[in-house]
């Protein structure tokens, strides 16, 4: 078998700017984001796609499905096989043995360079199949040892487990945390399986709260990294989640993801079914700002599948699938070899990316130079990854969403769309999925590709977004920025106060 090899992305060296560009020391996307952090976990999260924003942009992750089994009951989770085209966790293509999943391991590694995490998430709790799980661990810290080993859990059974999770120095853990409060608790898991037996409604929540928090200091005790993952669903836990985040603070987590509920009808679930509202965006990105006081968030997060594979926001999965797997025979990868070249690729991005750390960051304004204020601005960008603008409008499946102020330009997250430029859909198709690519975009007021048509062109001035394709092959942040700066001398970036003035 003919291993698929993924090109490496070189990182692009910008006088003044980290390594996507930016210039300003308030950047949320640059590699000091995570500067209140000590040396030794900055080490530990500057190559984890998962953990840090700017890794995202140049490493890839893989997650193995190995754990079926589930000890709580979720109302927004439906755990489902055989949907290559769905990305929502729970979802798997196919379920994997410990040695299926180390084998597929040895052979994305191979092929994929920039591979430098491995994690187990499901499709169920990689903690309520502790055999299948460990096992699957315990082969590749052995045959794999410079590949990040992770776990994320609901963690019920977490405090079990937290010396087993040390032993196999998996020192990167996820904890689905979404309440504190048993009442609200109630309204999200219906039931859990404790000590042999089937517990439901606040009871239920209660035990499931308290294994979260003592598993959480466990880890911490052990300096086990916890990052803590939350869904927000408006109504029911949305105004709770900043009490969540200060605890979870308090009690050593690091980081903190705030994603948004799906829940379509047809995904099946218990919410979809009931019509359970999800967050607009806005709403989504004022609950991370109201919780991003308290510590650290993830933006970045693409709520990835249980069988995942390669950079996030995309997934290589079928390249690797069972099928072609089980043909490989693993003896006959010179793992050696590849984890020589893995080494060198790593190093070359994490020493570029530490001496742009190093550069003089700006005092004031985007660009490094003191301006007058002007109001924040939203960005919608296409890119396929490496930091810079690089894909064309009617191929992105998903935007990145920045906004640029006065003081820096920040990452906010991300939204999905369908492929516009599908080659085989009629006008009126094509018509439908540019409308609903242009209500995903609501708030912004540009789009930064590589190249656009004139039809969508059209389409994005009359809905009130300016399209723009003069910074391809930019640094995402430098052009952010230098739009902004357009914008704000064109006279478009007044402030309300400013306005009043001229008035």
């Amino acid at each position: 078998m003919k291993l698929p090899v993924i090109p490496i992305i070189p990182v692009k060296a910008n006088a003044g700017t980290d390594a996507g560009g930016c210039a300003s020391a308030g950047c949320g996307s640059a590699p000091d984001a995570l500067a209140h952090l000590p040396d030794e976990i900055r080490r530990k999260v500057q190559d984890h796609p998962c953990y840090s924003e700017q890794a995202h942009h140049y490493f890839a992750r893989m997650h193995v499905a190995v754990a079926p089994a589930c000890n709580i009951q979720c109302n927004y989770c439906n755990r489902k096989f055989d949907c290559a085209n769905e990305s929502r966790p729970g979802v798997v293509s196919e379920l994997l043995s410990p040695d299926q999943a180390v084998k597929k391991v040895l052979a994305v590694a191979a092929a994929i360079p920039q591979m430098t995490v491995l994690g187990i998430a499901g499709p169920g709790d990689p903690l309520a199949n502790p055999e299948r799980t460990f096992a699957t661990f315990r082969e590749l810290s052995e045959r794999a040892p410079d590949i990040k080993l992770c776990v994320s859990t609901n963690g019920l059974r977490l405090p079990e487990f937290a010396d087993e999770i040390a032993h196999h120095n998996i020192d990167h853990v996820t904890i689905t945390i979404n309440c504190v409060d048993p009442e609200i608790g109630a309204r999200i898991y219906p039931w859990i399986y404790w000590n042999n037996r089937r517990i439901r409604g606040v009871e239920a929540a209660r035990i499931l709260i308290e294994q979260q928090q003592k598993g959480l200091e466990m880890l911490v005790a052990k300096g086990i990294l916890v990052k803590v993952n939350s869904v927000m669903i408006p109504g029911v836990n949305d105004k709770h989640l900043p009490e969540v985040s200060k605890l979870v603070k308090a009690k050593g987590a690091f980081l903190h993801n705030v994603m948004p509920l799906i829940a379509e009808a047809e995904h099946g679930t218990y919410y979809g079914v009931m019509e359970q509202p999800g967050p607009t965006a806005a709403e989504l990105q004022s609950l991370q700002d109201a919780c991003s006081g308290d510590m650290a968030m993830m933006r970045h997060c693409r709520q990835c599948r249980a069988d995942a594979v390669g950079m996030l926001g995309e997934d290589r999965g079928a390249e690797f699938s069972l099928d072609k797997i089980d043909k490989l025979d693993t003896q006959d990868i010179d793992y050696a070899s590849a984890m020589a070249r893995r080494k060198v690729v790593h190093e070359e991005i994490i020493g570029k990316l530490e001496a742009q750390r190093q550069w003089p960051a700006a005092k004031v304004g985007v660009g490094g130079t003191a301006i007058t204020a002007g109001r924040p601005v939203l960005m919608a960008v296409a890119t396929t990854g490496g930091g810079v603008i690089n894909q064309h409008f009617g191929h992105a499946r998903e935007f990145l969403i920045y906004e640029a102020s006065d003081m820096d330009v920040r990452f906010i997250g991300h939204r999905k769309t369908d492929l516009y430029c599908s080659g085989g859909n009629s006008c009126g198709e094509e018509e439908s999925v540019l409308d609903k690519t242009i209500a995903a975009l609501a708030g912004c007021e540009v789009v930064l590709c590589a190249k656009i048509g004139y039809e969508p062109w059209g389409a994005l001035e009359a809905a009130g977004i300016q399209p723009s394709g003069e910074h391809a092959m930019e640094p995402i942040e430098d052009a952010v920025a230098a739009v902004w700066r357009e914008m704000l001398a064109a006279g478009k970036l007044a402030t309300p106060a400013a306005m009043k003035k001229c008035a």
